[in-house]
């Protein structure tokens, strides 16, 4: 088994992991990892996958940077369109997602005092048709939660209802997926409601494209959760997550079968993970049984993901770093470098500024 190598250098986590390859017959093989090559992306703490523009990830930066969305070629790493949002100033954007019309939602959703901003507020504009340095007036809709004002970095937008999702972000075990109003208001306050318990430290979520799936990540660990709106959430298990220095994003690939896990920092790489067994979205699976290639047991039973012997850490965000096989060493010096880097982060932005 080929390890991953984690290099620590003044409290920067420096990670290489062996390359990505493509498996014969799942309709194109896994994508490659890629490395996002723009020096403006430096905090890119949002991740969406186009579904107009082929091998195309939408992304952005994390607080007071300028109001731009980055469309970054995912073969290449090269930013190939800017969308600059005119008539707001962006205060710690934490997300993106992909609605069922074709709009881009962005959450300015994040709050590094865990509750002094009274409200946040939530970004939408359509996806471009060509892919060409723009600015538009996105449409801006003022959010806060019923139960009092929390940090959040993912915003999820269901592809069958357009129903907004955040999902608050608490070490202490207590955040949640929160629901918004069936129809969002760019005049009224929208009050998003507390939906689904999570002991995730939540970085990011996404919505499968076919709406069966739902994955919330942390830092070191992400969880699938079977999906139908209305319903209590299925966990699925856990899907191992790339160690990253920062890990902040993730979205699905269009066809559904992988999940793509980005971070912050400068020449930052985003990696794919392929689902498989119960963890794949319905459709996908759906698709495999007709066509011959499905994970189903003889008894009927999909093979999943197999969990083994739970060879993780605990880690301070109450998930755990359980990459099989990984040495504990690797994950402590990870974890270090992150909190470093975190700190550092966050004493040098000092108090920060309110929008009036």
């Amino acid at each position: 088994m080929v390890m991953s190598v984690v290099t620590v250098f003044a409290g920067t986590a420096v990670i290489t992991a062996p390359p990505a390859v493509a498996e014969e017959g799942n309709g194109g093989g896994v994508p490659e990892e890629f490395t996002i090559e723009d020096p403006r992306i430096v905090e890119s703490s949002g991740l969406q996958a186009s579904h107009r523009h082929p091998d195309v990830y939408w992304t952005h930066n994390d607080s007071d940077y300028a109001p731009e969305i980055y469309a970054v070629d995912g073969t290449t790493g090269r930013t190939v369109a800017t969308v600059t949002l005119t008539g707001v100033e962006f205060r710690d954007v934490e997300a993106i997602h992909l609605g069922p019309d074709g709009d881009l939602w962005v959450g300015d959703i994040g709050d590094n005092f865990d509750g002094a901003w009274p409200h946040v507020w939530i970004y939408r504009f359509p996806e471009p048709e060509t892919l060409a340095d723009i600015s538009l007036a996105p449409a801006v809709y003022t959010v806060t939660w019923e139960d009092g004002p929390r940090d959040a970095e993912a915003l999820m937008v269901h592809p069958d209802t357009g129903r907004v999702h955040l999902a608050s972000k608490r070490r202490d075990g207590s955040g949640a997926v929160y629901i918004g109003p069936e129809e969002m208001s760019t005049e009224d306050t929208n009050v998003f409601t507390r939906y689904h318990d999570t002991n995730l430290w939540v970085t990011d979520g996404a919505f499968s494209p076919d709406g069966t799936r739902l994955v919330l990540r942390g830092y070191f660990n992400a969880e699938i959760f079977g999906w139908s709106e209305g319903e209590e959430p299925e966990s699925l298990g856990v899907v191992n997550v790339p160690l990253q220095p920062q890990g902040e994003s993730v979205t699905f690939t269009p066809d559904g079968r992988t999940l793509m896990f980005g971070s912050e920092g400068a020449m930052s790489r985003v990696q794919p993970v392929e689902l498989t067994g119960r963890q794949l979205p319905e459709s996908v699976a759906a698709r495999d049984t007709e066509e011959g290639t499905g994970t189903a047991t003889e008894g009927g039973s999909d093979t999943g993901t197999d969990t083994g012997p739970d060879t993780g850490v605990d880690t301070d965000d109450g998930s755990r770093a359980a990459e099989e096989g990984f040495p504990t060493r690797t994950v402590i010096a990870v974890i270090a470098a992150t909190v470093l880097v975190v700190a550092l982060r966050r004493l040098f932005r000092g108090a920060g500024s309110r929008r009036r």
